[in-house]
């Protein structure tokens, strides 16, 4: 499968700046996959030392948060759209 995948402005050195890429799965661990295979260095954003989605990461497969769905598991429809989210802290 096929999808679209929306990077963040702070990984995008590791797309020479694209804003958008496409990577193929049949879900998100073969996405990820497939992003590291063809933008190296970029996984280690995105997953932490065991290989789990990053705690301070959001993952959204067409608009639903993977992280109530089947974490690295969710599966990848065809033209899915994957968006990449860092979160943000911080105060006053």
């Amino acid at each position: 499968m096929s999808a679209n995948v929306r990077i963040p402005t702070i990984l995008r050195t590791y797309t020479d700046g694209a804003a958008v890429v496409t990577a193929e799965g049949a879900t998100l661990a073969e996405v990820v996959a497939d992003l590291e295979k063809n933008h190296p260095g970029i996984s280690a954003r995105i997953l932490d030392d065991t290989g789990k989605l990053r705690r301070f990461v959001n993952v959204y497969v067409n608009d639903d948060d993977v992280r109530f769905a089947e974490g690295l598991a969710t599966e990848i429809g065809d033209g899915a759209g994957i968006s990449i989210i860092p979160a943000v802290a911080g105060g006053c």
